[in-house]
This record gives C-alpha cells, sequence and structure tokens, in this order.
C-alpha cells in the first residue's frame, strides 16, 4: 500500500519505519528542510514511560492560581482570547478528578512502557546511537508535602508491575552524587529504574537514514497545505510541489494537525504548549547528573546527554508563539545551578523553545479517523520521544489490519466522539377507556 506521512519529527519518522518495516510504501512529506528541526530537535532528553502522567489531575486548578505568583512558575498562561485554547483548557479542568486522572494515567503508562520496549528492540536491530542512557530517572522532592502526594502515582505504578524505588535524601544522592552539594534541599525522591535518557534530535536523524536506506522517500522543504476528499476517502494532500496522491495518509504534524482537519470536520482536541530548554557543556562531570532528575517544585527535567546537559520544562500557554522569554531561561538555569551547581558553563548555554501537541487528557491520539483512510499519530504532549516509538508501531499494526500487541482502542479518536442519543421510542395515543 502506498502511504503519505505527514510530519517528520520523532513521531512521524517513527510511524514511517514502522510501516516501511510492514512492507509499505512509504513517502514523508515535512516543511523544514530535514528531519525533527521543531518540536523533537532538543527536548528535555528523557524517555520515562513510568512518569508518563496527564497533566490534568486533582489539585492542579488549585496550583495553577499559586503557580502565578512564583517567579520561577512552571506553569505561565497567555491572557489573550482564544476561542481554541478556552475549549480546551475546559476539557483539560474536565480530567482533572481522581477518577480521570487514574484512567488517563493507566493507558499512557501502559503505551509508554510497550514504546520502551519496541525502543529497545529498534536499538538492537539498527545499533543506532543518541547519547542514550540506561540508568533511569529520578523524581525530586524538595517538600514532605511533595513526597507523601506521590502516593497515588505509586499505586498506579504498582498496578502496572512498574518497578520503583522510593528513596530519602541519602538514596537520592547515591544514585545522582552530583547532588550532594544541594542536599540540604532534598526531602526525598521517586526513582523509575527501568527509564532512560537520549538526544532524540540525534535519534530521529539516525532513524530517517536509515528509513530512507530501507526504501522511504523523504520529501523535504515542501509546504502542506491541504487534504482533498472525495466521499470517506482522502484522494490526496495538497502541497507546495502539487497533490500528492496515496492509499492512506498519517497525520503526525503535532500542534498544527487539527489545522489541517478542520476542513474535513474534525476537531482534534489538541492545542501547542510551549516548552523551554537550554543545553549547556559539562565542566565538572562530578557535579553533573547521571542520568534524568525531574525536579517536581519547577516541573523541570535536568538530562545527562554526553558531554551537555539538557535542560527542558515548563508550559507556556500562548498559541503558536515561539518567541524566547529570557525570564524563562532564568528559571532554568536557576533549576539546574540549585541542583547540580557548577556542573556547566552557563555562558555556553544554548536557548530553545519548541511547541507541544497536548490533549486535554494527556494521552496522544493514535488510530483511524473519521475518514476512512486517514490515521492520526499526534498529541503526545511532552511524551513524544517516550512514547514515539511505541506509536509508531502500534499506528503501523492499525494502519495495516494487523492485531495490535496492546490495547488501542482506549488511544483512538473516538474517546473525544459524543455517543449518538438513542432514538426516542414514537409515541402513540392511548384509547380512551
Amino acid at each position: 500500500m502506498k502511504i503519505v506521512v505527514l510530519g517528520s519529527g520523532v513521531i512521524g519518522v517513527t510511524s514511517a519505519w514502522y510501516l516501511a518495516q510492514a512492507g509499505h510504501e512509504v513517502t514523508v512529506i515535512d516543511r523544514q528542510p530535514a528531519a525533527a528541526l521543531e518540536t523533537s530537535f532538543a527536548n528535555a532528553g528523557e524517555i520515562s514511560p513510568g512518569y508518563s502522567a496527564p497533566w490534568a489531575a486533582p489539585g492542579i486548578p488549585m496550583k495553577a492560581l499559586k503557580w502565578m505568583f512564583m517567579e520561577h512558575a512552571p506553569l505561565i498562561v497567555n491572557p489573550k482570547p482564544d476561542l481554541q485554547k478556552i475549549r480546551w483548557m475546559a476539557q483539560m479542568l474536565g480530567n482533572c478528578t481522581s477518577a480521570a486522572y487514574a484512567v488517563n494515567k493507566g493507558r499512557m503508562v501502559r503505551l509508554a512502557e510497550y514504546s520502551r520496549d519496541c525502543l529497545t528492540d529498534l536499538r538492537a536491530q539498527t545499533g543506532i546511537a543518541f547519547d542514550e542512557r540506561q540508568q533511569g530517572t529520578l523524581q525530586l522532592f524538595r517538600t514532605q508535602k511533595q513526597v507523601d502526594a506521590a502516593g497515588k502515582d505509586i499505586d498506579v505504578l504498582r498496578q502496572g508491575g512498574v518497578p520503583f524505588e522510593v528513596l530519602d535524601t541519602q538514596g537520592c544522592l547515591a544514585v545522582e552524587p552530583g547532588l550532594a552539594d544541594a542536599a540540604g534541599k532534598i526531602a526525598g525522591g521517586l526513582r523509575l529504574p527501568k527509564d532512560e535518557t537520549g538526544d532524540c534530535f540525534k535519534f530521529t536523524q539516525g532513524l530517517a537514514a536509515r528509513a530512507a536506506a530501507a526504501g522511504v522517500t523523504f520529501r523535504h522543504g515542501v509546504s502542506i497545505t491541504g487534504l482533498n476528499r472525495i466521499g470517506d476517502r482522502i484522494t490526496s494532500v495538497t502541497t507546495s510541489e502539487g497533490d500528492i496522491t496515496a492509499d492512506s495518509f498519517v497525520l503526525a504534524l503535532g500542534s498544527y494537525s487539527p489545522k489541517l482537519v478542520a476542513d474535513l470536520a474534525i476537531r482534534l482536541p489538541v492545542y501547542p504548549v510551549k516548552g523551554y530548554s537550554i543545553t549547556v557543556p559539562v565542566t565538572d562531570a562530578s557535579r553533573a547528573p547521571v542520568s534524568t532528575v525531574m525536579d517536581e517544585t519547577h516541573k523541570i527535567a535536568i538530562t545527562r546527554l554526553g558531554d551537555r546537559i539538557r535542560v527542558g520544562g515548563m508550559a507556556e500557554i500562548a498559541g503558536f508563539d515561539l518567541s524566547l522569554s529570557d525570564k524563562r531561561k532564568r528559571t532554568l538555569q536557576h533549576s539546574v545551578e540549585d541542583l547540580f551547581g557548577g556542573a556547566g558553563d552557563q555562558s555556553q548555554a544554548t536557548f530553545w523553545a519548541g511547541l507541544r501537541p497536548m490533549t486535554p487528557d494527556g494521552t496522544p491520539i493514535v488510530g483511524r479517523s473519521p475518514v476512512a483512510n486517514l490515521f492520526l499519530n499526534t498529541g503526545h504532549g511532552t511524551l513524544g520521544w517516550t512514547m514515539a516509538a511505541g506509536s509508531g508501531r502500534l499506528l503501523a499494526d492499525i494502519v495495516s489490519n494487523r492485531a495490535t500487541e496492546i490495547e488501542s482502542r482506549d488511544l483512538g479518536f473516538d474517546r473525544y466522539q459524543k455517543p449518538a442519543k438513542a432514538a426516542r421510542p414514537a409515541l402513540h395515543p392511548v384509547p380512551a377507556r
């Protein structure tokens, strides 16, 4: 089958790889001159299945109000009116219940754990290298309240069979010796020993090269302007180089996915949430992180990538604005210096921002769309790198009409469709007695 994948970020490229491995003729289209030059370019670098959790959680509305007054706030909301933003935020607030959180986290962990297994197999199959480390993730708590609040996450991890370790201050220092000077700021931690780290950009570029060698066609520098539909099928995609036909199409454009399908009367609940990162060269390895440390207070990940430290995080709800804020940069610098002071040369830091495609419930949308030959792989939020391999494999199985290796029905677009109303029974006059 001839398949066109729209988008060459980590989600699009992994989709293309697995589709090609399934025997399909695959073409990838992207406006950028190469793969992974937008959201996949400089993310936090963590592959954290055990840390997969929706942002919509009990207590988040109250926390959001408090964050508004923090100097180094993890969440920033642009007050400019935006109907799509208001609709998305209302849906997100509707998921801030204990019941919804448990359901959403459970399916996110399921997909993320599967994705880690797929990545392990892919690494063995291809020999791809991307500054990878398999040394776990440490979620760092600065207060006892944060330690106590981790209980609900631990319950989900236990139910899912995900290995974890609850650590005191000394336990945190044992796995991350570079934290020694910050010991007085640490109340405890939750370590996920099976989690990994790696450079998403290096991985995606490496996999794209292998996919091209396996027969995938990459058409870079080509803008996508619309989908052409006849009946219940897409016939072609309109691009800056003309219409391109295929048997099926895969939408993997991240935050830009909703706009492309709006004319098809498909309302994708995906909204861009801007995240920031800095990349700092290591100057003192003894003070640097071993793997990834998640600073729970500032919602920032500090990751070791070879001879670099990647510091990423924050959520700015400001539409498609990609401007760089010095204030956000100072927050990233504060977090890493506060915990790993002197580990890197801040004067050489490179600053970046990208748009994370977020769904209101945190789970990506992977599977069929309401149009017969249009498939969706989008909405991964902060976990695109964590879930990429599994999402790509899952998508390829669905497109190929093969049984999926994990439950996939609750990962699709159907969960956002309102159930059809049952027809009212006809009213018949009651005969007079």
